[in-house]
C-alpha cells in the first residue's frame, strides 16, 4: 500500500495543507482514496487520457455561467468593447487560447515535458497560491518557445 507513489502523493498533501491550498488538497485526496480503493490501474489511465478536455470542458462552462444567468448580455459586450483595456483582454484571451492549443498535443504526447511542467505547477500552487491551469498554459508556452527555438536553430543553421 505503501509505495513511492504513495508517499509522493502524502508529500503533496502536507504541501497543500502547509500552504492552504484547498484545490491541491482535494485532487490530492481524490488520489490517494482511488489507489486505496484500488481503482488507480483502470482509472487514472482514463482520466490521464481524457482529464485536460474534462478540465477545459468545466471551465469554458465557469466562464460561460454569467452569460448562461443573464449577469452578462449584449449590453455589457458593446459596453466592453468600448474600452482599451476589454481590448486588451481580447487579444489575451486569443493570444492565450492559441498557445494552449499547441500546449494540448505537449502534455498528450511527451511524458518528460509533462513531469516538469505538472511538478512546476505543483511547485506553483503550494507555495504561491497558484491556479491549477498551468499545465496546459505552460505547455503551450513551453510548446511555442520550442518552435521559435527549432525555428532559430534552422534559421541559423543549427
Amino acid at each position: 500500500m505503501i509505495n513511492p507513489a504513495m508517499i509522493f502523493l502524502i508529500l503533496l498533501l502536507a504541501i497543500g495543507f502547509f500552504a492552504k491550498n484547498n484545490s491541491l488538497m482535494i485532487a490530492v485526496l481524490f488520489l490517494i482514496l482511488l489507489k486505496v480503493a484500488g481503482a488507480d490501474e483502470k482509472i487514472f489511465a482514463f482520466i490521464q487520457g481524457k482529464g485536460i478536455n474534462w478540465g477545459v470542458t468545466i471551465i469554458t462552462i465557469a466562464v460561460l455561467a454569467p452569460i448562461a444567468s443573464g449577469a452578462i448580455g449584449f449590453k455589457e459586450l458593446t459596453d466592453a468593447v468600448k474600452s482599451p483595456y476589454a481590448w486588451v483582454a481580447l487579444a489575451s484571451g486569443v493570444a492565450v487560447a492559441l498557445i494552449a492549443k499547441g500546449g494540448i498535443s505537449l502534455l498528450q504526447n511527451d511524458p518528460h515535458i509533462t513531469v516538469a511542467l505538472v511538478f512546476g505547477t505543483i511547485l506553483a500552487v503550494a507555495l504561491f497560491n497558484g491556479i491549477a491551469v498551468g499545465p496546459l498554459i505552460g505547455a503551450g508556452i513551453a510548446y511555442s518557445a520550442m518552435k521559435i527555438f527549432e525555428w532559430g536553430g534552422n534559421l541559423f543553421g543549427g
